[in-house]
Order: C-alpha cells, then sequence, then structure tokens
C-alpha cells in the first residue's frame, strides 16, 4: 500500500484540470487512514476554496445538523474523511448554478483514496454524482427514500445546499425517518471505535 503522506501530498499538488479551474486548483478534502466515516460530497464552493477546509459554509451547517454533530468530530480526519467527486471548485454554469466536478478528478484520486483507508465502515454519499458513481443511475429521491437498502456500508443523501429547504418540505418524510436513522448509524460507526483525544 503506498504511503498515505504521499498519497494527500500528491493529491494537494495536483494541476491535473487547472486549465478549466475558474480560481485556479486548490483540492480541498480531509483524509486519515483511521477515518470510518467517509462524507462522499459533490465538490467545493467558493468559500471552501477560499478557506481550503471542507464545508465552511452554509451547506456544511446544514450537513451537521442533519447528522447532530460538532464540529469538532466533524473536522476529526482520524475519525470522519471527507473526500468530494472533484476535489478542486469547478466554476459556476451560465444559469447561476455550480458547474458538475471536473470529470478528470474522481478516476485519478478516489479509488486510491479508497485503498488507503481500510477502516470505512459507513459512506455517505451526497448527491447525485456520488450516488452515481458508486450506485450507477438512479434518482437521489428515490435512493433516499430506500437508504435501509443501501446499509451497511452507504448511506444516500440530498445535496445540503439551500435548495435542499425546499427539498425538505416537499419530502417530510426526510426529517421524520432519514434523519434520526443517519444519526444513529453514524453514532454507532464512529462510537465503535473511540480514539484518543488530539494532543
Amino acid at each position: 500500500m503506498e504511503s498515505f503522506e504521499k498519497l494527500t501530498a500528491e493529491a494537494r499538488a495536483c494541476r491535473a484540470c487547472a486549465a478549466f479551474l475558474p480560481l485556479g486548483p486548490r483540492p480541498v478534502f480531509q483524509a486519515s487512514h483511521t477515518a470510518r466515516l467517509l462524507i462522499a460530497s459533490q465538490a467545493p464552493g467558493t468559500k471552501v476554496h477560499e478557506s481550503g477546509r471542507p464545508f465552511t459554509d452554509a451547506s456544511g451547517d446544514r450537513l451537521r445538523g442533519w447528522l447532530g454533530m460538532s464540529k469538532d468530530v466533524f473536522y476529526d480526519a482520524r475519525r470522519v474523511a471527507i473526500l468530494p467527486m472533484g476535489l478542486c471548485y469547478p466554476g459556476r454554469l451560465p444559469n447561476g448554478g455550480d458547474a458538475p466536478p471536473r470529470p478528470e478528478c474522481a478516476p485519478l484520486w478516489r479509488q486510491r483514496f479508497l485503498d488507503a483507508m481500510p477502516a470505512i465502515r459507513l459512506t455517505l454519499l451526497i448527491g447525485s454524482y456520488a450516488q452515481v458513481w458508486a450506485l450507477g443511475p438512479g434518482t437521489v429521491v428515490a435512493r433516499v427514500r430506500d437508504f435501509r437498502s443501501y446499509l451497511p456500508g452507504s448511506f444516500p443523501l440530498p445535496h445540503p445546499s439551500w435548495r435542499s429547504t425546499i427539498w425538505e418540505r416537499r419530502n417530510p418524510w426526510f426529517r421524520a425517518d432519514v434523519v434520526p436513522a443517519l444519526r444513529c448509524e453514524v453514532e454507532a460507526v464512529l462510537s465503535a471505535h473511540r480514539v484518543s483525544p488530539a494532543p
């Protein structure tokens, strides 16, 4: 197995998509060979690009709310890995929405990171791009509603963007049924192997 330090250094130095990135390359992810929970997300937004830290925006607040998770736990790389399908901010679409993750990124890095994180027990598949990569074609609504069929290894979720507030109003079963189950699954995975406090 390749050195985890070598892998992360190479990923942070990646310039494969530089010609297509409006703000230039800045790979943003969080990973450790001891992590038990993997958050497979979409791609950084502008605020995350600026901070260099995953989910430092309103979508991060919403996701942590769904998880019932503090920032201390969320950003503990020894327990939680955050690996987007695209490591860099991909820009905007003409209609104002975020562009999809660059197609070059996941084939370059995803399997190498998965191979280097053998302790992962649960993967949260956030949004359509992560779900299609892991599960093939399908709809987010159908997968989230049928989340139990993907356990114990995967848990499909909608993307926690501002649009998800509208999505939640249209799908009240998400708060009633999915969020409580999500919190139980995440707590079970993280509590099964406690790590010592960081020095």
